[in-house]
């Protein structure tokens, strides 16, 4: 989910192969958008929450494009090639959109939950933390984490779950190396900031025990001392410095309030699609020792120092690869301002369309869901993947993400000798993205040089 001007999580094996269009959207006969009828949408939401194959199951009766209600809101449903690409191409039309349970947890001010002018001047503020001048000063610091890491692989005395180290890496680097903070700040932060990741995407009712009231409950200390963190006196540390004096869409300067918003949208987008995509990196590097054999033979001729400034194209296809078949981004929201056409199909201004991206093969390969990322070499492959979203509201902590796959890769994989406890469910869950479920329990084993 990071933060992606939207994101989906409900298809739960969702990757996404586009073309991106290279002229204007579908011009067709319009032909009569198909619904499932649903009035009220009640029963249809309550399918929506328990049904990992909801759209699935509906793609399947109406098409790649329908409509239907979840509890009074009219949504439209698309996946595919040409849809998706007709709605890329029509972005003028478009502006984001949330569930009310993201917009009630990122707050009003988040950039996220803004449209027009007001989004456009926050994002190059927030952008700012993710430029290459940024991502240069924090390749050191991050070097480090990843070695404090690779350390406690192998310090430990029995197996443990390697999901949990990295999503608390990349809470470090985002907490730490990014915003400057400290490592008692960083601990309070991070269990409250997976309190309130949990209940992203649920259903928004503030009743005393619920996780949406948890997580109401984190969000307001996450705000608190994210405040005053921007309060104190010190000079700011890490990447703080670079938003500071940041201004809004006429100009004036964002207050504190405004900047904690941000700052907690960004610890999102710069922390769960990074665990996240880490997680099934090494998931998929585990379960196909040939495909580790075959990058090791490339990371394993050069030095680390070497490794971090030359091209690794074996490595940055095994990502494209992981990213492929496992996402960190499901899918995202759109709301209409006007008409579109979505594969000769008109959708009406004022609807929210959920895009969800999912598995396609133009040519049935017969090893299309198999993991080799050869195929990103070979040219093999000639389709667009955006497993961070797409368009204009992309998901900010992209940059960010490929620089610690690129050092966490290197480090572990250069160093450490990792095997497969027995034993375990490696099916991944979902929500907020893609994580095995028994967190990927791994031995490790100092490598012989």
């Amino acid at each position: 989910m990071g933060l992606v001007d939207s994101q989906d999580n409900f298809d739960k094996t969702a990757f996404i192969h586009l073309r991106i269009p290279q002229s204007q959207p579908t011009l067709m006969s319009q032909a009569h958008l198909p619904t499932t009828g649903a009035l009220t949408g009640v029963l249809e939401a309550l399918a929506f929450f328990r049904d990992p194959s909801f759209a699935q199951r509906r793609f399947q009766t109406h098409g790649d494009v329908f409509e239907t209600c979840l509890l009074g809101q009219r949504i439209v449903f698309i996946q595919g090639d040409q849809p998706i690409a007709d709605l890329l191409a029509q972005t003028g039309c478009l502006e984001g959109w949330w569930p009310q349970s993201v917009r009630l947890l990122l707050g009003s001010r988040s950039l996220a939950n803004r449209n027009g002018d007001g989004h456009k001047a926050r994002r190059r503020v927030v952008g700012q933390l993710f430029s290459s001048a940024a991502l240069r000063r924090y390749t050191p610091e991050i070097s480090v984490l990843v070695q404090k890491l690779v350390d406690e692989l192998l310090n430990s005395t029995s197996p443990q779950p390697l999901s949990p180290l990295l999503r608390r890496f990349a809470f470090s680097v985002i907490a730490n190396v990014v915003l400057g903070l400290d490592d008692r700040n960083r601990d309070e932060l991070f269990a409250d900031f997976e309190i309130w990741t949990k209940a992203l995407f649920s259903i928004p009712i503030s009743i005393p025990g619920t996780p949406f009231t948890h997580a109401m409950n984190a969000r307001t200390r996450l705000l608190s001392r994210l405040k005053q963190v921007l309060a104190e006196d010190t000079p700011m540390k890490g990447g703080l410095d670079l938003i500071r004096g940041g201004v809004d869409e006429v100009g004036i300067p964002l207050d504190d309030e405004d900047l904690a918003e941000q700052l907690l949208l960004l610890l999102f987008a710069g922390y769960e699609t990074t665990a996240s995509s880490l997680s099934c990196l090494f998931r998929a590097l585990l379960m196909n020792p040939t495909v580790n054999t075959w990058l090791l033979e490339e990371l394993d001729a050069q030095s680390e120092q070497e490794d971090r400034d030359r091209s690794l194209p074996r490595l940055d296809a095994t990502v494209l690869e992981v990213m492929r078949l496992t996402p960190p981004v499901g899918g995202f929201f759109r709301r209409t301002k006007a008409s579109v056409m979505l594969a000769g199909l008109e959708v009406p201004a004022g609807r929210v369309i959920q895009v969800v991206l999912t598995p396609s093969s133009p040519c049935d390969d017969s090893d299309f869901a198999d993991f080799r990322p050869q195929r990103h070499l070979d040219e093999s492959f000639d389709q667009t993947l955006l497993p961070f979203g797409g368009g204009e509201r992309v998901c900010l902590g992209k940059a960010l993400a490929d620089l610690e796959i690129r050092l966490m890769a290197l480090g572990v994989l250069k160093n450490v000798d990792l095997h497969l406890h027995p034993n375990q469910d490696l099916s991944l869950q979902q929500i907020p993205s893609p994580t095995p479920r028994d967190g990927l329990v791994v031995a490790a084993n100092k490598k012989s040089k």
